[in-house]
């Protein structure tokens, strides 16, 4: 198992390229269980969740390859197994994506209960309820969820949930809409800009989703599919992860391939905080001011602040000169990364879904364990401004999600080491 060794101390300076989006890439692969014909993904990040996705469709048969650009070329050659067994399921909740498509296009599925970060409960109860309106039989069976249909017919769903949209459901419902019989109207979709992407990939397809993007999706459902090239568009938490890293150590760097129209909520919030992010070319240049003042926040669904930016934030926010609160609405048990934040010296405690961060002045290294994808960051950013040397162990969590990400902080003056324990 791998670990990092972090000195910290270091100001960040130069550029680095975002990757693409691995919440984009994730549905888009599964999207492809619907074509006919091959598919060929540009900028589709190489993450251990990545490959899990590629076995899983090579299971279903999906016949994938990459070549040394790095596209990605994925073409249904069997459809005789439509069976997401446990043990690819249990590594990934995007596994989950596979349900709409394998059930529109070959009218029987049978996926296992997904798995993913230890964040809190996220049960799937919405993406049955959308594919049960569109006419699905849906059952239970020995830790599957198995589902039938000779052909879905379209239908208006309403896909709100007590902690807002659902985005992997609005994923699930869509694409099987795409082959349904007439027009669904999704209500309450999300709006994340990775089911924007998913909705430009199967228009390029052949079919015929407007709204992506906004709360109302209609669907006007086609009888085929034909598989076409597309470029996944760039990780918009990959990039706050990298501004949040050269606010943190008061650096100077540019974030290439970044779009600020989608990180509106975080750069505004960093503003408050006194960090500068302004447009560079076609990314972003970061600076920050000598005195980080403290803010309150509250993940949102998009467009509003992202869960999956709580934790970096919140590293940064331990160098603030006062009180910050940060409001978890999305996950509220996201919080297993503050005990490992403690033991740098960070002063934070919880109430409830709140979490109040004093600005300790200064974070300490110390050896931290990982509990999930985005608190790796996290602790990522605490080792490179804390005094001396941390250990951050289990980082298989972020390379789920960040593509070699020590490759692409040294050379902007980190000095991050994988090594094996």
């Amino acid at each position: 198992m791998d670990k990092f060794v972090i000195n910290g101390g270091a100001r960040l300076r130069g550029e680095v390229t975002v990757s693409g989006a691995k919440n984009a890439a994730l549905p888009i692969l599964a999207a492809t269980l619907l074509t006919e014909g091959p598919t060929k993904l540009r900028d589709v990040p190489n993450l251990a969740d990545v490959r899990a996705m590629l076995d899983l469709l090579g299971d279903l048969g999906c016949r994938t390859s990459r070549d040394e650009a790095g596209v990605i070329t994925a073409e249904v050659t069997e459809t005789a197994n439509s069976h997401a067994v446990y043990d690819r399921v249990r590594k990934m909740r995007a596994s989950i994506c596979v349900l709409g498509p394998l059930l529109a296009r070959r009218g029987e599925v049978r996926v296992s209960m997904p798995g993913g970060c230890a964040i809190g409960p996220r049960p799937i109860d919405l993406h049955l309820r959308g594919l049960r309106a569109l006419g699905a039989e849906i059952s239970l069976d020995s830790g599957d969820v198995v589902a039938r249909a000779q052909r879905l017919k379209g239908t208006t769903i309403f896909l709100g949930g007590p902690f807002g949209s659902t985005v992997l459901g609005t994923a699930n419902v869509m694409m099987a809409a795409a082959l349904a019989e007439g027009v669904t109207v999704i209500e309450s979709a999300a709006c994340e800009p990775e089911i924007q992407d998913l909705a430009d990939y199967l228009n390029a397809c052949g079919a015929n989703i407007s709204g992506a993007g906004s709360p109302r999706v209609t669907i006007e459902g086609v009888e085929t599919l034909t598989g076409q090239a597309h470029t996944v568009i760039p990780d918009r938490i990959e990039a706050g992860t990298f501004i949040l890293a050269g606010a943190i150590t008061n650096g100077d760097i540019t974030v290439a391939n970044a779009r600020v129209d989608h990180l509106l909520a975080v750069t505004d919030k960093l503003h408050e905080v006194g960090v500068q992010v302004e447009t560079a070319g076609e990314g972003l240049a970061v600076g920050t001011d000598r005195f980080l003042r403290p803010v309150d926040v509250t993940t949102q669904p998009y467009p509003g602040f992202p869960t999956d930016l709580q934790a970096q934030l919140m590293a940064l926010l331990c160098l603030a000169e006062g009180n910050s609160a940060i409001t978890e609405k999305i996950f509220p048990d996201r919080f297993l990364h503050l005990a490992e934040l403690l033991r740098m010296g960070a002063n934070i405690r919880k109430e409830g879904p709140v979490a109040i961060v004093t600005g300790a002045g200064e974070l300490i290294g110390a050896p931290v364990m990982a509990s999930d994808l985005r608190a790796s960051a996290a602790l990522v950013l605490a080792g490179l401004v804390a005094r001396g040397t941390t250990e951050v162990r289990r980082v298989y969590h972020i390379d789920r999600g960040y593509e070699e990400i020590e490759t692409k902080l040294n050379p902007l003056g980190a000095d991050i080491t994988r090594t094996t324990e």
